[in-house]
Parts: C-alpha cells; sequence; structure tokens
C-alpha cells in the first residue's frame, strides 16, 4: 500500500482547488451576466429603432412576446413587461461602450431597480457605480437610494480645511464622506 499523502499537503491543496473552482464559477456567472444584459439592451435598442423607422405602437411588444414565447417555451425573460424593460433600459443608456464596459458588471435586477427608482441618468450612474465598486446587492443599492445616498454622501458641515494641515484635513473630510 502507498504512502498516505501528509494531512497538511493534502489540505493545502484541497483549499487550493477549491479556491480555483470557485472563482471558475464566478467569472462564468459574470460571463453569462454580461451576455445577458449585452442581449437585453440590443433588444430594446432594436425595439426602439424599429418603433421609430416603422411608426410600430406598443402593440408591438405584445405580438413580439408571444412570439418569442412561442419560439423559446422554456425561456423566461420575455414577457410584454420584460420587453418593455429591455427598451426602457436602452433608451435610458444609449451607449453601448458605457452598457459593456460599467452596466454589463450589474446583474438585471440591479438594472431594473435603477430604471424603476431613479429619474436621471446622472443618479443611475452614480448608484451604478458604487454598486459595482462596493459590491451591493440589490437591497443593499434600493436601501441606498431610498435614503438618498448620493445626496447625503459628503454633505458634513466641518471646519478640517481651516483647521488641519492639508493632507490630513482631506483625510478626515474624505473618512466623513463614508455614511
Amino acid at each position: 500500500m502507498t504512502e498516505l499523502i501528509s494531512n497538511s499537503e493534502y489540505g493545502t491543496w484541497l483549499a487550493d482547488l477549491k479556491q480555483r473552482i470557485q472563482s471558475t464559477q464566478q467569472r462564468a456567472t459574470l460571463s453569462v451576466n454580461r451576455e445577458l444584459i449585452l442581449l437585453y439592451w440590443q433588444i430594446g435598442r432594436d425595439i426602439l429603432e424599429r418603433q421609430q423607422a416603422q411608426g410600430w405602437g406598443a402593440k408591438v411588444i405584445d405580438q413580439l412576446a408571444k412570439d418569442l414565447m412561442n419560439v423559446f417555451p422554456e425561456m423566461k425573460g420575455f414577457s410584454s413587461r420584460s420587453l418593455k424593460y429591455m427598451r426602457a433600459f436602452a433608451q435610458a443608456w444609449p451607449d453601448i461602450e458605457f452598457v459593456q464596459e460599467a452596466l454589463a458588471q450589474l446583474p438585471w435586477y440591479h438594472q431594473l431597480t435603477l430604471l424603476d427608482k431613479l429619474k436621471t441618468r446622472e443618479e443611475r450612474q452614480w448608484y451604478a457605480a458604487k454598486a459595482i465598486e462596493h459590491g451591493w446587492s440589490r437591497n443593499v443599492m434600493w436601501h441606498h437610494i431610498s435614503t438618498q445616498l448620493q445626496q447625503r454622501t459628503g454633505k458634513a458641515v466641518t471646519n478640517f480645511g481651516e483647521r488641519l494641515p492639508a493632507p490630513d484635513s482631506e483625510l478626515a473630510q474624505q473618512t466623513l464622506k463614508d455614511p
């Protein structure tokens, strides 16, 4: 019988394998999410363009939803409501580069929250950037939107600039910006 490998050697190897598997799973999930976000944006853009070029009304979305559900009965996400969200998504974010670079990092339901809860592109962009930077879940992002984090950030009145030397005053000010 061959010698058993030492427990510490095996434990280290197992920990490494687990980390690599989890890392690969995360990259695969992010890749799938990115592709779905881009697909949804493209569908929304196509709907917008065709409605403008052909003079189609809202009924085309209902028809498209029925047709897509007939062709892809096992897939979810092509209801009239979902297609209207895709259209709104493309309308809110006309720049494909921004969608590819930034928004594709957020799940679809984050996108819907940004569309439903915020009125301006600047607000949506700010909260999207913060969600990406801090890894916010949709509920955390919604909480920050509902408590108006953007408006509260950096609003504390201080005398740091007058009382502390420049590097210290900036550090103290930045500390207060973090709610």
